[in-house]
Order: C-alpha cells, then structure tokens, then sequence
C-alpha cells in the first residue's frame, strides 16, 4: 500500500511544495515519512510480521477488490461530470468532447445528469472547472511566486484553456496519504462542507427551499482558492463580492478552501442573522493569528477567543473603553494629539507651501502623517503616554511598528485559507514574513507595557511615601494603567489585548480618514455644510471637545458616510446557534453566514442614491429618520460590527476620527485636482491603491498656528 500511495501523490506533493516555498523539487516522501514508530504510520504487512502465505494472499485480494471499487467509483463520477458537461454542450449547441464520450461509455452511456446538479446549472460553465481535484490543478497552475515571497511581480502567468483534463484522484477511507497528515486534512474539507449541506436538505421544512438550492459560485473550494490566486481576486475581493450578488441575488454560497460560507446582503436577512447569534457570538477565527499566538506561546485576547472565556474578558474590557464614563476619561487624550496633527500641518504649509490670494496652501499625501496621528493616538490613549510622532524625527522604532501593521495586514489573506502548520513546517516565506511582522508587533508592545507597569510602581511607591507625584493629580493612566489599577485581569491577558488594541487601531483609523478626506474634498457643498456646523459647535463648546462632537452630528454622519462607501473590513461573520430562514432557504446552525458590507453600502435596494456622498442622510432627516420612524429596517451602519461582538476599539476609533476632521474643517479648505472614484483594493482591510493627494489651504490669513487652533 506504501508503494501505491507514493506513486498516485509524490508528484503532485513536490508540485505542491515547489509552489509553497520557492524552492527546488525535493523528495517529499522521503523528508516526510513518519519515524519508525509514530501512530500515523500505516501498517503493512510484512514477511516480518507472517509467514502464512494465506493472510499474504488474502491482504492482496483485500487490496485488489479495494482497487476494483475505486475505479467503479472514479468511473461513476467522471460519467456524472461528463453528463453535466454535455448537458452545457447541448444547452449551447457546443462540439461534443471525445474524453466525456469515453467517460459516458465506460459505464454503458446510461448517465442522466444528476438532480441536484441539474438544479444549479450556471450559464458561465464553470462546472467543467470543477471536475478537476486540487492536486491535479496544482500540476497545471502557474503560481505569482511574489505572492509567497513578497517580491513584487507585475505578470500573471495562466494556464493554458487547452490544458489536459485533470485525473480525479479518490482517497477512500481505507487509501490514506501518511506522508503529511496535514494535506489530507486539507484534502477532505470539502467533503465536511458537503456532509453540512446534507444535514440541512434532511432538516429542510415544508416550502422552504434547502440549503443546497442555494446558488453557489463552484463547490469545489480548492478550485475556487486557486482561480482566485491565479486571477488576482483575493485584491478586489470586495468588487467580486458585489459581482456576484448582482449575478445570483442577495444570497449566495462561496467555497473557497476548506471554508464554506453564505454571504447575504439585505438588512432584513442580518437583523435575523444577528438574532441568532446567542450568548457567545462567534465570528470567522483568523487562523493566522490563532497560529501565531499558539506557536509562540503568547495569550489570546478577545478577537481570538470565544465561549465564556471571551464573555468574561470582554466585560472587564467594556469598562475600559466602551462605556461612556472610559470615553468621557480618553476623549482630552484624543482631542491633544488632533491639535498637534494640525499644527504640525500648519507648519508644513509655512514652510513648504505657497501663498495664494493671502491663504497659503500645500498639496500633499496625508497618508504617512495620518498613521502617525492614528499611532500616536492610540499610545496616549492605551499607555498614558506621548511618543513624539510629530517631531521633526519620528524614532525609528514606531516606523518600524507601522511597517510592521501594514506588512502583517497584507500577508494575512493569503493565510486565511491554507494550513499555517503546514506552511510552518515547509518554512514557508509567506508565514516567515507573517510571524516576523506579529513578534515584532508583540516586542513594540511589551516595551510600551513594561514602561507602563514600571510607571504605575513608582508612583505606588512614592504615594505611600506621602508625597504627591508629578503629574499624576487628575491625570488618565491609560487604558493599560487602569486594567493594572483594577487587578482584574491577569497581566499576560492585558499585554495580549493591549497588544490587539494596537496592531487594529492604526491603519483601521489612518485609512478611512483618507477616505474622508477625499469625499469632503470632492464635494465642496458637503465639506462647507459641515464646516459651518462644526465652527457653530466649537464656538458654544469653548473648547470642550464633547461638548463639541455633540454640537455637530454631521461629523459623526461624516464618518459613517465614509465607512458606509469604504468599510475597513468588508463582512460581518456570525455563526447562528440555531437553524434560520433567510431568503427562504434553509440555513443549518453553525454555518458561517457573512453580512457583505461593501455591496450592502452601495445597493440601491438598501441607499437612496448610494453613490452619492451624503452625511445628512445618517441625521433625524434623512434616512436614518425613516429607520427610526420604523418605515426603513435597520443593520445598515455596521463596519464596526454589531451588538457584543462589536469592534472593542469602536469609541476610541470613532472619536479619533471625528476629531480630527473637526479641527481639520476649522483650520483648512481641502480640495482635490481629479474628482474621479478612488480605486480600492482589499488587503484584510480596504485601501486606495493609490493614496489620494489633497491639496490643504489654510483658512487663517496671517495668524499663528497656536491663534489658529484656539
């Protein structure tokens, strides 16, 4: 049997590692078989074992009977594929294919096309597609080798549409590959999803159509994780996403590796998601980071866990920095680091830009001074500390930090859908980058945490010595000092969820307030509306910064607005505890359902004029008025989630934001030279491809920056 399943899978696993690594072919088999005695290796019978040439003989004709069923069902299924593609053949009066006509007449040309595929038939001909096995596609497929070793490559390589037709492989239950038990796991997933789907058609109600009637782009996931490498689509995920809805409806399947999803756009169909999300909420686990935190033997904080334990975390976390008294304690914080990000706006225009009818102004990419902004923010909230980001050299070590964010974003897509371990143990560059990116995240964080503890210890001491200290009368010790004063949460549990809170609230916040930059400098009517709101607000407010957000709601609309157009992550994902209808199909508990944001933000079925930027509409007037007048459903706003599992860092973000573009509008006229749409591409969250430029004119003629800002 060894030598049976060396030769059906050695070829194809060298293909596979090649791809992975970049490197050479090596023998597989040989680096991986298992040590002499480890549980997973198969047993065979050996002269060794027996000396009775009647077990020897009976072994081989168990063998040969194993073989003979094998191939009747190889040949059953290519005769079923082969009907459904003449099917398609007849449908468009296509040339018959000599291959299927063997497959047909191998089992006697008695092969209707099968019921269940009969009812999905797909106009694009992707069933073709999906005769094929994944390790027979690998043989074929040119790989985008910058996508596992992060060199950049502007080709794609496709293959050929007149390549061979693929061999179907069957692995039965009794032919197992032993050589890495990883890939047979990663083999046999998609026959998980297909036993799911044959729980919920048995489970299906009277006039409810089951789940597998729901459309479905291929339900092969390998295929499809493959067609997306190859064609580039993990990038415009987004577009695909919209894509699809408009071509099968507002629900649909996607199989794509060992994940099964349906992905669901109308309001009406996430409210009843959300309503069955129980107690526990679960959302889709990022295995790449799980991974990370397991290997390294770091704690997980509440983005990663689940269960009780995530409950009771995220309780404690709440108090932090959801509740209205923790914003009402950060929100000076934030407010403080604004006023710098402006003045250090103002002196680049004194410096930099030129002087026009007495305003002067300056065009530039805000991006690398916004991640700065977000950066320094988020550490005088969660440390009680500045870093000096908006000094004239910014230390090394936060740039690092951000690189650090932003490469960790990147290479995770590409993970989501592979075996980490796997490409663990194949030292594959691709993860090598990843965890480099999290340990130095994680190293950033520990030096910040260890500052913070040692800070907190001498004032403890130097209180109970009776004398005051320095600064600390009034003074927010930041969210770590406050999770430290309270004792509530272990120390390797606070340096985990601290550590989170930093990797997710740079670019989360840095990139849709260049989203919002633009809008406002593309539409000037929008961008003086608000602005005379928010200098009406900051004259009452005298220069109480709540006081101040509460006085211009179109701030707050603004940044909804934007997040509407441009969602940083662009789904939802619940795992409902019960069975639900949605669409009148049949959804199984436990199947992972994905609200799709970014067609959601721009349906004309949910969003009166959705291309249209408009903050108003988020007001008592507009079409939030109607939702709460009850004649508009509601779960239209949800990129930061919804209900317990909502963002953790959703007040310390919006604030941020709204913030800044208040001091933003009061100090500076943004304008763009090209009013085209920005082009988007999705990296685990949604980008510009290109950061826009915006031109800043001051507003203030001859004043000083600190006059200005007041």
């Amino acid at each position: 049997m060894d030598t049976m399943v060396q030769k059906s899978l050695v070829a194809p696993l060298k293909k596979l590692t090649s791809c992975v690594t970049g490197s050479a072919e090596q023998d597989i088999w040989t680096n991986h078989r298992p040590k002499q005695g480890s549980k997973c290796m198969s047993f065979v019978p050996r002269a060794s074992h027996t000396n009775n040439s009647t077990v020897l003989r009976a072994y081989q004709a168990d063998l040969d009977r194993e073989r003979k069923l094998r191939e009747a069902m190889n040949a059953q299924k290519n005769a079923e594929r082969a009907a459904m593609r003449a099917h398609f053949r007849r449908k468009y009066q296509l040339s018959t294919n000599a291959k299927d006509t063997s497959h047909l007449q191998a089992v006697g040309s008695k092969v209707a096309l099968p019921r269940d595929l009969a009812k999905m038939v797909r106009s694009d001909g992707q069933a073709k597609e999906e005769s094929s096995t994944m390790l027979s596609a690998f043989q074929n497929l040119s790989f985008d080798m910058g996508l596992f070793s992060g060199s950049k490559q502007n080709t794609h390589t496709r293959t050929s549409n007149h390549a061979g037709q693929c061999k179907v492989i069957m692995i039965t239950s009794s032919v197992r590959p032993v050589a890495c038990p990883a890939l047979s796991r990663m083999l046999s997933a998609s026959a998980v999803c297909a036993g799911a789907e044959g729980v919920g058609k048995a489970e299906q109600r009277s006039g409810v159509r089951s789940f597998q009637q729901i459309p479905h782009t291929g339900s092969n996931g390998w295929i499809n994780l493959l067609r997306f490498w190859r064609e580039g689509t993990f990038s415009e995920l987004h577009k695909h996403m919209e894509q699809t809805f408009h071509m099968f409806g507002p629900i649909y399947r996607q199989y794509l590796g060992s994940q099964c999803s349906v992905n669901i756009l109308l309001p009406v169909d996430i409210g009843e998601l959300f309503r069955s999300e129980g107690l526990h909420p679960r959302r889709m686990t990022l295995q790449p980071w799980a991974t990370h935190r397991e290997t390294r033997k770091h704690s997980k904080g509440v983005f990663l866990k689940n269960g009780a334990e995530w409950r009771t975390d995220r309780l404690l976390l709440n108090r932090e920095v959801m509740m209205s008294s923790a914003v009402h304690r950060f929100l000076p914080l934030l407010d403080d680091v604004a006023r710098d990000f402006c003045c250090l706006l103002h002196r680049k225009i004194q410096t930099e830009g030129r002087a026009g009818n007495g305003h002067p102004s300056l065009t530039i990419d805000p991006s690398p001074d916004l991640f700065r902004f977000a950066l320094e923010a988020s550490c005088h909230v969660l440390y009680g500390e500045r870093i000096g980001l908006f000094s004239s050299e910014p230390s090394q070590e936060s740039e690092c930090f951000i690189w650090a964010v932003e490469r960790m974003l990147a290479t995770t897509p590409p993970l989501l859908y592979l075996p980490p371990r796997l490409l663990l143990r194949l030292h594959a560059p691709l993860w090598t980058q990843h965890a480099t990116a999290w340990d130095h995240i994680f190293s950033h964080a520990e030096a910040r945490i260890q500052r913070g503890y040692q800070r907190l210890q001498a004032q403890s001491q130097v209180g109970y010595a009776g004398r005051p200290v320095e600064g600390s009368v009034g003074q927010f010790p930041g969210v770590l000092g406050q999770l430290m004063e309270r004792g509530q949460l272990p120390l390797e549990l606070i340096r985990a969820n601290i550590t989170e809170l930093m990797a997710g609230g740079v670019d989360t916040t840095a990139v849709p307030l260049q989203f919002a930059l633009f809008e406002l400098a593309r539409n000037p009517g929008v961008q003086e509306q608000v602005r005379a709101q928010v200098q009406a607000s900051w004259s009452k407010a005298e220069g109480n910064p709540q006081k101040a957000l509460q006085g211009a709601p179109l701030l707050k609309g603004t940044v909804k607005e934007t997040l509407r157009l441009y969602p940083v992550g662009i789904t939802v994902q619940r795992y409902p505890i019960r069975d639900i209808v949605l669409q009148n199909y049949h959804i199984p508990a436990g199947t992972l359902v994905q609200a799709c944001l970014y067609p959601l933000g721009r349906s004309w079925d949910v969003f009166q004029e959705p291309a249209r930027f408009d903050p108003g509409r988020w007001g008592p007037g507009g079409e939030e008025g109607a939702v709460e007048a009850g004649t508009r459903t509601g779960f239209r706003s949800l990129a930061f989630g919804f209900g317990a599992r909502q963002c953790v860092g959703r007040r310390i973000a919006e604030n941020e934001m709204q913030l800044l573009l208040l001091h933003i509008l009061r100090n500076f006229r943004l304008t763009v030279s090209s009013k085209e749409e920005l082009k988007t591409k999705y990296t685990l969250i949604l980008q510009p491809e290109s950061p826009p430029t915006i031109t800043f004119t001051s507003l203030t003629r001859s004043l000083s920056v600190d006059q200005s800002l007041n």
